[in-house]
Formats: structure tokens, C-alpha cells, sequence
């Protein structure tokens, strides 16, 4: 945990690979079981209709040609010389076997690219398609990014999501048999969950020691169904303490070997409703770090396994 007080993804990346390694996003075409007539019709509560992760991406491009773009854009901001591969917005394992295949190959044929990242639901995993990430576990460095949000199925059914609790830790079950490397995303401040709601999510991830965590702060955009419902002023979102304060939290309970992925985020500026704060990403990271050492603490210090 050089310099931190949890172990940072970006990191491990640079002890790993030897030098900066970048993540980036690839929009290649994927939908939801959500939407265009799915099981939630509309798509999940929250999300933005491009999807998560799309801002800035050019998906008339082919993924080999978006990897080119990004990576002159990391090579030139961040002095990166390697890359991960993000197949970030909607489900990106929700195609037939050869699909997902041609394209993940595709991105790992762009020179430089030294790894696979897929984002995706733990309703849009069967067996084959697991099998099949199995085999680039094998071949590359390569993680699973799966979508929790919140281990209650009254927030999941809120959110419509369209899947529970149980769906996802069958998933994970599955995931791991297979020896992936699984990134969990969970979503603090949702409507209807206290600390002690959000608390328990964070000790279902520790219960389950993951291998990595996303931490995303809610935010409530534009043109989402929760955008609407904000305006009618029926969502609280966090103040940047009440936030601080949850991340801390929830940091302290996790082991200790947990790679830390993200501990909040910055939405669109052009869609963000609230809270407008996290506009501010590093303001709030600094003060994560100013919290955990006013309290004395790190990752794992409350965490109760072995």
C-alpha cells in the first residue's frame, strides 16, 4: 500500500507490468437484457440510455480502431506505454460464444495491449461463456468486472436490476471456480439504504474476499428514470462528508489483499444532476485519505477473516 492506506489497483498494475499501465474503454456494440423490450424494459434506474462508460467513445469505430484513439490520448496525458482493453458499456458478454471471441481477440491483436477487462451483469454469464474467459485468464492478464450495486434484493428490485443477490453470488461461485480474477462494482447512496444497509454489502464483498472493488458514488443524471425522480425531490443524495465518511467505512472492512479499482467517480458533465461535488474527483479522494488517517485506519483493519 505505498503512500495509501489501501491497496491500489493502478499499483499493483505498475509492479506487474513494470511501468504505467492504462485502461481503455471499448464500446463494441453490446446491449442489455434490460432494455429494447427486455425483462426491465427502460434499463436499470440509474443508468445512463448510452451506457455506462460511454462518454467520449466513438462506436461507429471498430474496438481495434477506438484502442489506437485511446491510446494516443493515454500515451499523451498519462506517458502509458501499456494498455488494458475495457469492453466497459452495457452487458459485454451478452453475444454467442464466436462473437465474444472475435472481438476480445481483435483488441488483443492491437500492439501494446497487454490485457482484457469485461464489464457485464451476473445474469449474461452461462457456463460456455465462462469457459470461455477461463481460456483468456489463461492467455492473457485478463479480469471479470461484475456488477453487484447492493447485496438487497429490495434495493436490486428498486433499481431494476432485474437479477438478486443470489444470482450474483452464484456467479461469482462460478467465476472463481474457473480461477478468474473478479472485479466486484457496488453503487453507496442508493435510495433506501443507511450505513448499516451499504455496510452490509461491503461485508458480503469481504465475506466473499474479491479480488478487486469498485466503490461508485450514486449519481443521478439526466434523462435517467432516477434523473426524473430527483426533480420530484424524491432521492436524498450524499454530501461529500456523508460519502467520505461510508468509503472509509467500508475500506476498513474489506481484506487487506483486495485491490482497490476505484472509490468514486466524476459523471458527466453535461448529464450530472447530483451531487455536482463529485465534479471534484480528486478534492474527494484527498479527503478519503485525510479520513483513514484522522482514524488511524487502513484496509483491513476491521476486516474478521483469516
Amino acid at each position: 500500500m505505498i503512500g495509501k492506506r489501501y491497496q491500489l489497483f493502478s499499483q499493483h498494475l505498475k509492479q506487474r507490468f513494470g511501468g504505467r499501465v492504462h485502461k481503455i474503454s471499448v464500446d463494441a456494440g453490446f446491449g442489455c437484457p434490460n432494455r429494447g423490450g427486455g425483462r426491465m424494459g427502460a434499463g436499470c434506474l440509474f443508468c445512463d440510455p448510452g451506457g455506462s462508460g460511454a462518454v467520449g467513445i466513438d462506436r461507429q469505430l471498430t474496438v481495434a480502431a477506438q484502442l489506437e484513439a485511446g491510446k494516443e490520448v493515454m500515451t499523451r496525458k498519462y506517458k502509458a506505454s501499456q494498455f488494458i482493453a475495457y469492453f466497459q458499456p452495457f452487458s459485454n458478454t451478452l453475444a454467442p460464444v464466436a462473437t465474444l471471441l472475435q472481438l476480445y481477440d481483435q483488441a488483443l491483436a492491437v500492439p501494446d495491449v497487454v490485457g482484457l477487462a469485461v464489464g457485464t451483469r451476473p445474469d449474461c454469464l452461462p457456463e460456455e461463456v465462462l469457459d470461455l474467459l477461463a481460456e483468456y485468464h489463461q492467455r492473457t492478464y485478463f479480469w471479470l468486472e461484475l456488477g453487484l450495486q447492493s447485496r438487497h434484493d429490495q434495493t436490486l428490485a428498486f433499481l431494476r436490476r432485474g437479477h438478486d443477490c443470489a444470482t450474483f453470488t452464484d456467479t461469482y461461485s462460478r467465476a472463481k471456480q474457473r480461477g478468474l480474477r473478479v472485479c466486484v462494482h457496488v453503487i453507496l447512496g442508493l435510495p433506501g439504504e443507511d450505513r448499516a444497509a451499504m455496510l452490509a454489502t461491503a461485508d458480503l464483498l469481504a465475506e466473499l474476499e474479491v479480488d478487486g472493488v469498485k466503490l461508485h458514488l450514486l449519481h443521478v443524471l439526466r434523462g435517467t428514470p432516477l434523473g426524473e425522480i430527483y426533480e420530484k425531490g424524491e432521492v436524498k443524495v450524499f454530501t461529500r462528508d456523508e460519502y467520505v465518511q461510508v468509503v472509509a467505512d467500508v475500506i476498513e472492512r474489506l481484506p487487506a489483499k483486495t485491490l482497490i479499482h476505484r472509490l468514486t467517480g466524476d459523471g458527466p458533465r453535461d448529464l450530472l444532476l447530483a451531487p455536482l461535488w463529485s465534479l471534484n474527483k480528486w478534492e474527494v479522494l484527498n479527503a478519503i485519505d485525510d479520513e483513514l488517517e484522522r482514524r488511524g485506519t487502513r484496509q483491513g483493519s476491521l476486516w474478521t477473516g483469516d
